[in-house]
């Protein structure tokens, strides 16, 4: 039976050639100006498609900056500094004591150098010189394992959410490396920590329908020292407690000659601003205080509106990536919900379904925990944020880069997996990036985990 089935098919097959044989013959032959006309509209519109189409973009490489040992800002050494600084009263110090001792953060995190100089004092010179280490240690590292020569690099985008300079962080970049004189230049600034996924967006963006542009050189960074808060008001006391020095370097090409030394190609994209309301576009707010000090306050109504707007955010999301099969259950259950008049509510789609590997947004404890609640992910999944954020703390843009480092020193990502990376930021905004694994991942040398990483996953948190 099996035998004549085939036999059937393999006929189907030589009919139907002869047939489309046929008419191509006879189309040659009696309609010979039709037919030419047809192949030269199809000749260019295969031209035009493949010379307009969007370029496939990926991640060449990254590096995250690793502080050297001394500028670890342990419990002790924080309280030290607390104790030292005149401009403090005793209630702001307890204050901040039980907010660092509730915020998740461990004692390997790293401090801005100011805190370990004699005056303490957060000078501009020392905001350059955090911003200047973290930017040439990573970028240095990115450019000896990836062998990217610098006068390749065609476009530089730096994002340092309220740290900026004249000369430009960019200009910075350009000066010490000697980069061309047609390199193209961007500053991204007062985005806080949604500014990482939204740098490596605009990248994106940019490289997609680019026909000369190939490399783009991405530094996410934060300079904290400029940004320390030395008045009374408790919602600006608390970014004191959980900002850590941090920055991370990036690749980013559309070049296909570099496609299979890649380890992640961009496959979506996403941000939504949520800055109409004023709840959410106050949430995190840099003002001065009754005394004139200027801080950054972050307001009670933060996590809330984080959950809102993540809500909002994955209504957008959720039926570029999820399955059929999630996306019916999802439409059902609202469904039910109408008919219901609101007494059943909607099921919240797995989104372990459509991703291997999340990086979830490593601001704060309760962040983690919020996102974790509206998400309805597992502790297991919200694991790597939570132990980012006890060693590095919230290094602001750049913390995404450090959970995903987390996920490469575990071993855990194998080619093919699908990636999540979902940051928060003032304004108020969220950034997603869905990420496809071209290769397994790779415990590089230059891992900020890698003389740590099996004393992870902690059993308590």
């Amino acid at each position: 039976m099996i035998p004549l089935q085939a036999l059937q098919l393999s006929f189907l097959r030589l009919l139907f050639l002869t047939f489309f044989l046929h008419i191509l013959f006879h189309l040659l032959t009696t309609h010979l100006h039709l037919f030419l006309y047809f192949f030269v509209c199809a000749f260019f519109s295969l031209l035009y498609y493949y010379h307009t189409r969007p370029h496939r973009v990926f991640l060449l490489n990254y590096s995250c900056y690793k502080p050297p040992p001394h500028r670890k800002c342990s419990y002790q050494i924080g309280e030290s500094f607390l104790l030292k600084n005149v401009h403090l009263v005793q209630e702001s110090i307890d204050f901040m004591r039980n907010i660092y001792l509730k915020s998740g953060l461990g004692d390997e995190t790293y401090g801005p150098p100011f805190i370990f100089e004699e005056d303490k004092m957060p000078t501009l010179k020392s905001a350059n010189q955090e911003a200047q280490e973290g930017i040439f240690s990573s970028i240095d590292d990115l450019l000896a394992k990836t062998l990217i020569d610098p006068q390749s690099i065609d476009i530089v985008i730096v994002t340092c959410g309220s740290f900026s300079p004249s000369p430009s962080l960019s200009s910075l970049i350009v000066n010490h490396y000697k980069l061309r004189s047609d390199v193209k230049t961007y500053n991204l600034s007062g985005m806080g920590c949604s500014s990482g996924v939204i740098s490596i967006d605009f990248a994106a963006r940019v490289l997609r329908g680019s026909q000369k542009v190939q490399n783009a050189l991405v530094v996410i960074t934060e300079s904290i020292t400029l940004n320390w808060y030395n008045g009374d008001n408790r919602s600006m006391l608390v970014t004191n407690c959980i900002f850590r020095v941090g920055c991370a370097a990036a690749i980013i090409s559309n070049n296909p000659n570099l496609f299979q030394d890649a380890k992640m190609e961009l496959v979506h994209s996403l941000r939504t601003h949520h800055g109409a309301d004023d709840s959410a576009y106050k949430a995190a707010f840099q003002e001065e205080d009754d005394k004139g000090i200027t801080g950054v306050s972050l307001t009670k109504d933060l996590i809330r509106v984080a959950g809102m707007n993540l809500r909002q955010h994955i209504k957008i999301l959720a039926p570029r990536v999820l399955p059929m099969t999630q996306l019916a259950n999802y439409a059902y259950s609202m469904i039910m919900t109408i008919l219901s008049q609101g007494k059943s509510k909607p099921v919240v789609p797995d989104f372990t379904k459509a991703f291997d590997h999340i990086c979830i947004h490593t601001g704060g404890k309760a962040v983690i925990d919020q996102v974790g609640r509206v998400l309805n992910l597992s502790d297991e999944v919200t694991e790597p944020a939570k132990m980012c954020l006890n060693r590095f703390g919230n290094t602001s843009s750049s913390l995404v880069f450090y959970e995903l480092a987390y996920f490469e020193a575990k071993g855990r990502v194998k080619k093919g997996d699908k990636m999540w990376m979902i940051a928060f930021g003032t304004g108020f905004k969220v950034g997603s990036l869905v990420w496809k694994w071209i290769q397994d991942s790779k415990q590089d040398s230059d891992n900020p985990w890698n003389d740590c990483i099996n004393n992870y996953p902690l059993k308590i948190w």
